[in-house]
């Protein structure tokens, strides 16, 4: 009996043993589930994350707007620049430094106040300028403070400027020295090349015509006299060659030509001249000028000058004429 005892306790404790096992994979069982189901959420939300990237585009990244600044109004240094606008105007600009001031106010006392600040303008050219050796120069006041300025000047030659302090006993103070630079010419230039020249026939009626056919022109006589010939002998155009020969067979002509006037005035006393040559002036500054105009562009440089010389101004009309011409004989 206490064997079939010990037995039945065995497979009792046997039996208990399996319960356990089968209840721990139970529980077991209870716990994975829902960790499996995190799991597929997560791949999920990863998947559609990655579905949604696929076809987007990133947007651009924002660059801040950079607001640029303002130059300053000045750089603390001494310096003049001298630059050419046309033929006839110059432009220059400058800056003199505090320290520049203050060393002049120390070194002209009282004359400092009273000194006026002039520019100097200086024709330098075919020169290597020294400050004493140009061939002219003129003076121009200009206002305090100003730091830039326009300058009446000659179209063919080379300037350089100076900025500097006139004082009350007439002495000039260089303050600031500019670059030299040179003017362009205002018409066609005066050098002539062998390999280009032309009959001085053909120069007139080309180029002279513009200068030389009115009475009060400069331009001698005898000069216009070969230009009106050389112009009506080859004529205006082909056009008027043919009508050249029909007018021996049929006797019959026409021609035709311009006249350009050319009128001012200025004051009685000054001086007045076209290609260097001085125009007379009527007893209240007027003058008019004739000039035959043939086709082509015409460029009439006229420069007056004050009576003491220390003001030019130069006014050039550019003028252009174009000449149609057609011949029609009826059979």
């Amino acid at each position: 009996m206490a064997i079939v005892r010990k037995i039945k306790e065995k497979v009792k404790r046997i039996a208990q043993k399996k319960k356990a096992v089968v209840k721990k994979k139970t529980v077991v069982k209870k716990k994975s589930a829902p960790t499996i189901e995190l799991k597929k959420q997560i791949l999920g939300a990863q998947e559609t994350k990655v579905e949604q990237t696929k076809y987007s585009h990133p947007e651009p990244a924002r660059v801040s707007r950079y607001m640029p600044q303002e130059l300053p109004f000045c750089y603390g240094k001494d310096k003049m620049v001298l630059q050419v606008r046309d033929p006839w105007w110059l432009h220059t600009f400058w800056e003199v430094s505090g320290a520049t001031l203050d060393r002049l106010r120390n070194e002209l006392k009282e004359e400092f106040s009273r000194s006026k600040w002039i520019l100097r303008a200086y024709d330098v050219s075919n020169i290597n300028f020294n400050g004493n050796n140009a061939h002219r120069y003129f003076d121009i006041f200009i206002s305090e403070g100003a730091m830039s300025w326009y300058i009446d000047a000659a179209p063919g030659r080379s300037w350089c400027v100076d900025l500097g302090l006139l004082l009350p006993n007439g002495k000039f103070i260089t303050v600031l020295r500019s670059n030299v630079v040179t003017t362009p010419l205002d018409g066609p230039s005066d050098v002539t090349d062998e390999e280009w020249m032309i009959p001085e026939e053909i120069f007139a009626r080309l180029y002279g015509m513009g200068f030389g056919l009115g009475r009060t022109s400069p331009v001698g006589r005898a000069w216009q006299e070969r230009a009106k010939q050389a112009l009506w002998s080859s004529g205006v155009t082909s056009g008027a060659s043919h009508v050249k020969k029909q007018q021996k067979e049929r006797k019959f002509w026409f021609k035709l030509d311009c006249e350009l006037i050319v009128y001012g005035a200025t004051e009685p006393d000054a001086k007045v001249t076209l290609q260097d040559k001085e125009i007379k002036l009527r007893p209240d500054g007027t003058f008019t000028l004739r000039f035959a105009l043939p086709d082509g562009e015409q460029v009439i440089p006229v420069k007056a000058v004050s009576a003491d010389c220390v003001e030019e101004r130069i006014i050039t009309p550019v003028v252009n004429r174009e000449t149609k011409t057609s011949a029609l004989v009826k059979g």
